[in-house]
């Protein structure tokens, strides 16, 4: 079983609220080996960088970043172009938006079985079983 971590994850541990320690404790397992390899993508890295910088700070963001990117046991996959024709028969298959189409594209090549979310959208997925925060132990 490998993990996919959507980009709420490493935001959610950056800020603070209701979820952020459990956030937290994620990506300290994931440090030290807990789950094995987890994978997110380079789209998640964007993601991350934008959604703390609107909320803390060009700084801030460039620190997130960076211990994502230091991050060990976590493999950043690229979006290339067999993500994108993957993401799009995942639209066409079940109607989701752009990016949640590419993040689960990349969870799939890099056969990931769950998707740590809060986003339900991946639900519709049945290759994937999506699992909140607060649902990994």
């Amino acid at each position: 079983m490998k993990f996919y971590f959507d980009s709420n994850v490493f935001i959610t541990a950056a800020l603070d609220g209701s979820f952020s320690e459990k956030a937290r404790e994620l990506l300290q397992k994931t440090r030290i080996g807990t789950f094995g390899k987890v994978v997110t993508s380079s789209l998640t890295c964007d993601e991350v960088f934008w959604g703390v910088k609107k909320l803390r700070g060009e700084s801030h963001a460039i620190a997130v970043t960076e211990a994502m990117l230091l991050t060990p046991n976590l493999e950043v996959a690229p979006v290339d172009r067999n993500i994108v024709w993957l993401g799009l028969n995942l639209i066409k298959e079940y109607h989701l938006d752009p990016r949640d189409a590419l993040h689960a594209a990349c969870a799939l090549e890099n056969k990931a079985s769950i998707i740590v979310s809060e986003d339900t959208d991946f639900n519709k997925i049945k290759e994937l079983k999506r699992k909140g925060l607060s649902e990994i132990r």
